[in-house]
């Protein structure tokens, strides 16, 4: 593909500026139109990114600009699976922000309208493409932590739930653990090498409600009616198909020391790392055991991970090839993380299809 790729934001809200901004730095992207339900928002950011094109429906963008090649599905999480099987069927290659959807049945909906059309689906694990995880896989690729049989997760926020639409389980789908439990959970997912989940246990919280989020945490920018019906604190196993665990820590709020704690722990026979502010690794060398950092930068960057997550999309798309976070990824961490709250209902361990 010589001519640059035209594309289509639908939902034009928080997150959809880490796609615009990343968009408007690529050299083989032209931002080509806006679609968004709440007409003065869309404006209002048409305006600030120079597009004329502003929809607030989704078939009538389709259906007039044929000459579209791509979109990236930014809406809250109910509205994922429609907007993005939409976009599939009038062909369109697609990435879609995590969670993939609601539920395990939208979910695979999903991966066959891709399959259907032919057309890629790529999914926002954005925490794929930072600095640190590119090690982590370097690292694990070349055995140095060798059998990888125990991890352990947290993304925990003192005070940071979002509000708004994130706090309406109608709209998100759930609370800490399908917003911010997500990311980590894949995180550690992909380092192992993508192996498959077989069995969750899992508990969730609601006892602090909405306290408001701390100043610098992510906050909604699309009302959610004033509810807050979902989970502030998650916890939960998993178990995969290659014997390894995961044990998982996730919340919105939580009386806890620290503001955040987004750190992951791994464990193999060789070695172990902990990932918190850089790379540190864990191993023996001579009988003797042994710290070691990395002497290259190998902390997370919010910003360098949306520009590469950005920039890998378009060149799927440019090249036609598959992306590194894929749909059958996207149906997988579906079915973790209903399986968690399945489990958390029931008081059961849960066995994944």
């Amino acid at each position: 593909m010589d001519k640059k790729i035209k594309i289509a934001i639908i939902g034009v809200g928080g997150i959809s500026g880490c796609h615009i901004d990343n968009y408007k730095k690529n050299p083989d992207v032209e931002l080509y139109a806006f679609c968004d339900i709440d007409e003065a928002k869309l404006k209002m950011k048409g305006q600030m990114h120079g597009i004329t094109r502003l929809y607030t429906d989704v078939d009538t963008m389709l259906a007039e600009l044929p000459e579209i090649d791509a979109v990236s599905v930014c809406t809250w999480n109910s509205q994922h699976a429609p907007c993005t099987i939409k976009a599939l069927d009038a062909g369109k290659d697609v990435i879609c922000e995590k969670p993939m959807s609601i539920n395990v049945e939208d979910a695979m909906k999903m991966k066959e309208a891709a399959e259907r059309n032919g057309k890629i689906l790529m999914l926002g694990f954005v925490r794929r493409y930072g600095r640190d995880c590119r090690i982590m896989k370097d690292l694990e690729k070349e055995g140095d932590f060798g059998d990888i049989y125990y991890t352990k997760a947290r993304y925990i926020r003192r005070r940071g739930n979002p509000g708004g639409w994130f706090a309406n389980k109608e709209m998100s789908g759930g609370g800490c653990l399908i917003d911010l439990g997500v990311h980590v959970i894949d995180y550690v997912r992909y380092v192992m090498g993508c192996p498959k989940p077989i069995s969750v246990y899992g508990a969730t919280f609601d006892k602090l409600g909405n306290k408001g989020a701390a100043e610098g945490e992510w906050q909604a920018s699309s009302s959610g009616g004033g509810i807050c019906n979902v989970e502030d604190l998650a916890v939960a196993i998993v178990r995969f198909d290659n014997g390894a665990v995961l044990n998982i820590e996730t919340s919105f709020e939580l009386n806890g020391e620290s503001p955040t704690d987004n750190s992951i722990q791994i464990f193999g026979t060789k070695s172990g790392a902990i990932l918190q502010d850089g790379i540190k690794i864990y191993s023996d060398i001579g009988g003797h055991m042994i710290n070691t950092t990395l002497c290259e930068p190998s902390s997370a960057d919010f910003s360098e991970m949306f520009t590469s997550e950005i920039n890998h999309f378009v060149d799927c798309v440019k090249n036609q090839k598959q992306p590194i976070s894929t749909a059958e990824d996207g149906v997988l961490l579906m079915k973790i993380l209903m399986g968690i709250y399945e489990s958390a209902k029931t008081g059961h361990e849960v066995i994944l299809d």
